[in-house]
């Protein structure tokens, strides 16, 4: 969990690239627009969303992801 509080900003644009080479090669969607979007638009969906949350300890973020139950805790 250390490696993901650390690197969650790395998702989304690794999903984009990962649906933008599953469109092209898999699916052959030639037209870069509707690839590009398709691409983006999925990536958002499945990428982390980050809350910052004011607790009595200070600033938190909590990062919640669709595949997670839990909310990840990241202490500001």
């Amino acid at each position: 969990m250390e490696l993901f509080k650390k690197t969650y900003w790395l998702i989304t644009p690794f999903l984009i690239l990962v649906f933008i080479l599953l469109l092209d090669k898999v699916f052959n969607v030639k037209e870069i627009l509707i690839n590009t979007a398709i691409a983006v638009g999925l990536a958002y969906i499945l990428s982390p969303k980050v809350k910052i949350v004011e607790k009595q300890n200070g600033k938190e973020a909590q990062i919640k992801w669709l595949f997670f139950k839990k909310v990840i805790h990241k202490k500001l």
